[in-house]
């Protein structure tokens, strides 16, 4: 009932940027951390950066300077801005919501991914 929906993906070179949207709807009583995680071929999926609901972020160390996290509320959608790209950047990215459904009831909703590709 919940959908967990990632944008803006693609291609670009060494250096561009890349601007990810993620927006969270269906049954939602409250959104509470949202996040972006990436996997790259043959390798686990990581954790990029959180956000919290009152805006506390953490970043890995990866991404630290190049990449920030960002969220709307009113409309429950979080943003990855990825500025300065490298190529070990190439990844899947998915997104995660940990939403309430009710009071009582919250869990963490995952996005179908979307992929970002650094190349020359």
């Amino acid at each position: 009932q919940v959908r967990v929906v990632e944008s803006g993906g693609g291609l670009v070179q060494p250096g561009g940027s890349l601007r990810l949207s993620c927006a969270a709807s269906g049954s939602i009583y409250n959104v509470r951390t949202m996040g972006w995680y990436r996997q790259a071929p043959g390798k686990q999926r990581e954790l990029v950066a959180t956000i919290t609901a009152g805006g506390k972020t953490n970043y890995a160390d990866s991404v630290k300077g190049r990449f920030s996290i960002s969220r709307n509320n009113a409309i429950n959608t979080v943003y990855l801005q990825m500025d300065s790209l490298k190529p070990e950047d190439t990844a899947v990215y998915y997104c995660n919501a940990q939403v309430y459904t009710t009071m009582w009831e919250g869990d963490g909703y995952w996005g179908q991914g979307t992929q970002v590709t650094v190349s020359s």
